[in-house]
């Protein structure tokens, strides 16, 4: 694989700058595999109509900084000190499967680490290491010769490479591949934006992960727009890199315990648009998927997991969606972004007012897809699959635009034209079906999105849309609201729990709020709204 960009940082076509009366000076730590980076604040989020929130608990208003702790270095960014550790040696696990774990280890400095693990807590049978961690290099392990449908209990140790003893954290957990008839746990979060300050405050989303991760879940799954470049001010390794690094902190909160799955996002820029432009755009979409298969472990099709087997130069594997059973459950991420040539959002910036294809208002929206060989792919997936429960993952109904079933009749989601016009057999031709009847044939349990910033249940056709929260809005705010004209509507912030059994998956909405913001009817972890889905035969 190769890390091309350019050795002299360019202009970064997606820069957003703030307003200065909406700037906010942040002074925190971001550990970087390339030195210390700034990271600015950002211009206000447009609220949808009735935006001021429901069952808040009062309001959100500025980060208070006497909060802040730990080491400081510079930038404008504040790390609860609930995650110093997590920023002097991050860990994160995925790729579970029925016999291995990948643990991705990111350290601040040269260090060494052990993990001690056993299936029974607190009692370790097996060692592994030392593990030598260069300083800001991530490195993979995988852990093998692990037994099936088991869960394991380990211990990480760790020192300064070379020096005094190893010092323990507490115990964490993981698991292999469920059997069928087993219940477990996963967890979802929306679009967490840490680059927004506005909307987005660093402890309210380190409480909502900490709370994700009491659940014991096995995996968690971010729906995207939680790696954005906009506030990058150049295209440079180091900058586009700069909002993978700055998660690996938060997310090991929960990905210690649990496989981390990543979706593609509007805001992450990583598209074959920008790939195919001749200009700094490709050089984004390049940076940020090396930055992102580098700095976690990303899923490609490997025999357990099926997926995406598409590479590009100076990428390699693109890993860009992928499908695999556990338990009784289907699960099927899919990318928005990376197999439309043509523009699907976020095409801001300078380079947006120049760009044949960059013109949002007047798009064919027929021209924005998933792709041929992803959609064959997605068919194939669904319909050999005998799992009682299907889930299938994606950034949002049409990688753009507003709206869960409220977009589902539209383009090659649901084959109609604005006004309304049948056209999806000369539009997709050798496509059995739009996606969404595709889904409702093959018994899709539960569609999961992001990208509006709200909890929203819906369904059609026997299919749920269920939009998913912020987890780290301190305003508390249904974002986008009135553009969902049907469902339970519900403000952010917090997270989706799902436990699923053979005979039914259980989706629970939990509150998360700043302990300031507590009230005796907005407590942490207060469950906001609950649904069950039978089982479903295959």
């Amino acid at each position: 694989m190769s890390d091309r960009l350019p050795s002299d940082a360019k202009p970064n076509p997606f820069y957003r700058a703030a307003p200065a009366l909406v700037r906010r000076q942040f002074v925190g730590l971001m550990a970087l595999a390339f030195g210390w980076v700034v990271v600015r604040g950002a211009e206000p989020e447009k609220k949808g109509k009735g935006g001021k929130g429901k069952g808040g608990g009062g309001g959100g208003g500025d980060y208070d900084q006497s909060k802040a702790r730990g080491p400081v270095f510079q930038g404008d960014y504040v790390l609860p000190a609930a995650l110093a550790d997590y920023a002097r040696l991050s860990v994160i696990l995925g790729r579970a499967s029925d016999k291995s774990v990948t643990v991705s280890f990111l350290a601040q400095e040269a260090m060494e680490a052990t993990i001690e693990l056993g299936t029974a807590s607190g009692k370790y049978t097996r060692k592994l290491g030392p593990v030598v961690l260069p300083k800001g290099e991530p490195v993979e392990v995988v852990v093998d010769q692990l037994n099936p449908n088991t869960e394991y209990f380990y211990r990480l140790q760790s020192r300064k490479a070379g020096t005094g003893a190893f010092v323990a954290r507490p115990e964490c957990r993981f698991a292999t591949q469920r059997a069928p008839g087993s219940t477990f746990v996963f967890t979802l979060q929306g679009d967490s934006h840490p680059e927004r300050p506005q909307s987005s405050h660093p402890e309210l989303y380190a409480r909502t992960l900490q709370a994700a991760a009491a659940d014991r879940p096995d995996f968690h799954i971010c729906i995207g727009d939680d790696f954005s470049v906009d506030k990058a001010r150049t295209v440079s390794r180091e900058a586009l890199a700069a909002p993978y690094l700055l998660q690996r902190p938060f997310l090991g909160l929960v990905g210690q315990q649990a496989g981390v799955f990543l979706l593609n996002g509007n805001h992450e820029q990583g598209s074959l648009f920008n790939y195919q432009q001749a200009d700094e755009r490709r050089d984004v979409a390049v940076g940020v998927q090396v930055a992102r298969n580098r700095l976690f472990p990303t899923v490609g099709a490997d025999g357990f997991y099926s997926g995406c087997e598409t590479a590009l130069k100076d990428i390699g594997r693109l890993k860009s969606y992928c499908a695999w059973t556990w338990g009784d459950a289907l699960f099927v991420i899919l990318d928005n972004y990376w197999h439309s040539p043509a523009l699907v959002d976020s095409g801001f910036g300078a380079k947006a007012k120049e760009s044949k294809g960059d013109d949002k208002k007047n798009r064919d929206w027929w021209g924005i897809t998933i792709g041929d060989a992803q959609y064959q792919w997605l068919k194939r997936t669904l319909e050999t699959s005998k799992a009682k429960h299907k889930f299938v993952f994606a950034h949002h109904v049409l990688g753009s635009g507003r709206g869960g079933v409220d977009e589902a009749d539209l383009y090659e989601w649901g084959g109609q034209g604005k006004k309304g016009e049948g056209t999806f057999k000369e539009k997709r031709p050798g496509w059995e079906l739009p996606i969404h009847q595709l889904m409702a044939k093959h018994k899709v349990s539960v569609f999961f999105q992001g990208h509006d910033h709200l909890y929203c249940q819906q369904e059609k056709d026997g299919v749920i849309y269920q939009e998913l929260p912020m987890p780290s809005d301190h305003g508390y705010v249904a974002y986008n609201e009135d553009r969902y004209q049907s469902g339970k509507k519900l403000p952010s912030a917090g997270y989706v729990r799902v436990t699923v059994t053979p005979q039914h998956a259980k989706v629970e909405y939990v509150r998360c709020f700043l302990p300031k913001d507590e009230t005796k009817d907005a407590k942490q972890g207060m469950i906001a709204h609950a649904y069950e889905v039978k089982a479903r035969n295959a």
